[in-house]
């Protein structure tokens, strides 16, 4: 992973890495190796994932349909 620092703007690439690393999964990642879980425990855990991944998908697909009113924006 490289991070460009511009203009010598330490914070601007600060906020570019944790960004990346945000949407790499790292912070995720680190936080469940922090503790042991058991197989079945990460089972359920990835199944349940898989579940509110397909449900999100399914109603984008509706709201894409114009079957479900669009989410409201949160201000």
């Amino acid at each position: 992973m490289q991070i460009v620092v511009r203009d010598n703007n330490i914070d601007q690439a600060l906020k570019a890495l944790k960004k990346k690393l945000q949407r790499e999964g790292l912070f995720r990642e680190m936080k469940l190796r922090n503790h042991f879980e058991k197989p079945s425990e990460r089972r359920a855990r990835e199944r349940a994932e898989a579940v509110r991944r397909a449900r999100k998908l399914q109603r984008k697909k509706l709201q894409r349909e114009g079957l479900l009113p669009p989410t409201p924006k949160k201000v």
